[in-house]
């Protein structure tokens, strides 16, 4: 008997705004789609938080034994920069910038994407297609789209007609938006002629003489629209319909209504039962922006290296720090919920080190069974991974009672705690002990933080000599001290 069979999960759907029974399209298994970045630079970070979510549900759906396939896309065609039609791709405007090829854009930010989730312990999804690898499957789905009568052609570029559509489905029913709405407050646009309505969007455009990436079609050498290579991959690879797709709230307007409106159009159905948005990540309470430079990107995060933390943070404190909000919430990112969450993640692990210590005894004073469906009542609750924190720090408190002989348990329990403790801690949340692997760096960390405390005692005394010592003594072992306007920190070679 699979544990989805005993476990009964309730998510909230975006669509219909609130939380349902989930109930797969076929029993035992699961279909998820998550729309991956497009690759013209870093990884952001508020992406991160997004895809780390995605891959805690991925994580608690597998150890309830479902068979989940799960899509996460590459956008490495590029998209117009305002998503309205109008603009240079993204990839082609770096490559121009850059003199290089697109190709190695995609290449360069397809590995640094890679090697940041791997470093923050994700899973690999069941299938990673890409939009120029789809480009046949997005052609045939514009002719189907045409022949159904919502699209239209104009000198070489393809329109989806949003008017024609809501005539027999509902534009908007995602984001809850009208369509009269959207015409009241759009505004025309140069560039947007060719266009019936300026509420329609691109399935194809047709290339410019200077733009880089290109394809033959039907109607011109071109390029897919952004909305449709997700429709294309989706359904590809989980089917007409399926089960989940998830994606920043970012994306929910237009990207996802666009999505269903394909769909729709093309097939007649639509493509999705559960909607799942995660919510945005903010920077000391402000929107992250590059242009006002309130901004880090994951290595530096990792690294220590920006002018926002005060130290380097482990891959499992930034997990942890995730998954203490609920991923509809908005996350505040801050060096003093960073630095809440690594105390919190170090004692969790202290609790979870004295466990292979613990003795059984001839009879339990604590009900273990009734604690570990708590922990399953959380994560069943819309993933609700703070409340799911809370009962694993329940758990720390009973492993601590049991050392100090205040409470017991008998052999069957104190296996049922440790097997659940690891299948939540590690299995679900995705964490490392940080304690046994971490703890050389931590000692490193807390030894070279005295040095420079001294340094700065040496330089408000005037003792540059002694100062002017422990940088060079430091840098001689391979430690790097950089001063800068929010104190110093240190770097490894």
């Amino acid at each position: 008997m699979q544990l989805y069979e005993e476990q009964q999960i309730k998510l909230y759907n975006s669509l219909t705004g609130k939380k349902e029974l989930f109930k797969p399209i076929n029993e035992g298994y699961i279909g998820m789609y998550v729309c991956g970045p497009t690759v013209y630079s870093n990884v952001h970070l508020g992406n991160v938080r997004t895809f780390m979510s995605f891959d805690m549900v991925f994580r608690y759906l597998k150890h309830l034994g479902y068979k989940v396939r799960y899509v996460r896309n590459i956008t490495d065609a590029g998209h117009l920069e305002n998503d309205a039609d109008a603009g240079e791709d993204k990839i082609t405007k770096k490559a121009r910038l850059e003199q290089i090829e697109p190709m190695e854009v995609v290449q360069r930010y397809t590995v640094d994407f890679h090697n940041i989730l791997n470093t923050l312990n994700f899973l690999p999804p069941s299938i990673e297609p890409t939009a120029t690898g789809h480009i046949i499957e997005q052609i045939e789905l514009i002719k189907n789209i045409i022949d159904n009568g919502f699209a239209y052609e104009v000198n070489g570029s393809v329109y989806f007609d949003v008017h024609k559509f809501n005539e027999t489905n509902e534009y908007g029913k995602l984001s809850k938006r009208k369509l009269e709405d959207l015409i009241h407050n759009t505004r025309e646009l140069d560039g947007q002629s060719d266009k019936k309505n300026p509420q329609d969007f691109a399935l194809w455009k047709k290339a410019e003489p200077q733009h880089i990436m290109r394809w033959p079609s039907p109607w011109s050498d071109g390029f897919p629209g952004w909305h449709l290579e997700c429709t294309a991959m989706s359904t590809k690879y989980l089917g007409e319909q399926f089960d989940i797709h998830g994606g920043g709230m970012d994306l929910k307007f237009p990207h996802h209504e666009c999505e269903i409106a394909q769909n729709e159009a093309a097939k007649g159905k639509s493509p999705v039962n559960y909607w799942m948005h995660a919510n945005m990540l903010e920077l000391n309470g402000q929107r992250m922006s590059k242009t006002t430079g309130n901004t880090v990107n994951p290595d530096e995060l990792l690294s220590g290296k920006n002018k926002f933390f005060s130290k380097a943070y482990s891959p499992s404190v930034i997990r942890f720090f995730n998954a203490m909000s609920s991923y509809r919430s908005v996350l505040d990112l801050t060096d003093d919920g960073l630095l809440a969450s690594e105390k919190g993640l170090h004692r969790l692990m202290d609790a979870v080190n004295l466990l292979s210590d613990l003795k059984a005894s001839n009879s339990s004073t604590l009900d273990i069974q009734v604690w570990k469906q708590k922990c399953y009542d959380a994560m069943n609750d819309d993933f609700n991974s703070p409340i799911l924190i809370a009962h694993l720090f329940e758990a720390a408190k009973y492993i601590n009672q049991i050392k100090e002989g205040f409470e017991t348990l008998n052999a069957e329990d104190l296996a049922l705690l440790k097997n659940t403790i690891n299948d939540f801690v590690f299995d679900v949340l995705g964490l490392k002990n940080t304690n046994e692997s971490d703890s050389g760096t931590d000692k490193l960390a807390g030894a070279v933080d005295v040095l420079i405390k001294l340094r700065q005692d040496a330089r408000a005394n005037k003792d540059f000599a002694l100062s002017d010592k422990i940088r060079d003594e430091l840098a001689a072992v391979g430690i790097q001290l950089k001063d800068g306007k929010d104190g110093t920190t240190f770097s490894t070679n």
